[in-house]
């Protein structure tokens, strides 16, 4: 059996069924939990834990890393900026790391044209 979103092969007894479709365990947890970038409360809950954990307890690596090429290439796009992570990202990996720091108030999107770019706070 494969899954409907990412046609990866799902073991037997592995398969979770949502809304109709058959996902494996990656898919149905992203569906359960979609990204989300503006979200008051968790704005509120990342600042507060900043506040008793300090600034840089916080991040992660790869966190740490976009940070850092941000500042060093300015603003760009997120597919750009997949290119230069280093280690084996996908998308929405980046993506789901954009939304924390986003709600850290580190970074946000900018839209110029028809093009969002990603930029620092």
């Amino acid at each position: 059996m494969k899954c409907d979103r990412c046609n990866v092969n799902i073991g037997s007894g592995e398969e979770r069924d949502h809304f109709g479709q058959t996902l494996c365990e990656d898919c149905y947890m992203e569906a359960l939990s979609p990204v989300k970038t503006c979200d008051p409360w968790a704005v509120h809950s990342a600042k507060i834990f900043e506040m008793h954990a300090g600034e840089d307890a916080m991040l992660t690596p790869i966190q740490q890393e976009i940070l850092r090429i941000l500042k060093e290439n300015g603003p760009m796009e997120p597919s750009i900026l997949l290119q230069k992570v280093k280690g084996n990202l996908q998308l929405k990996d980046l993506e789901r790391e954009f939304s924390t720091l986003r709600h850290m108030e580190k970074v946000r999107g900018k839209k110029e044209g028809q093009k969002v770019l990603w930029i620092l706070w």
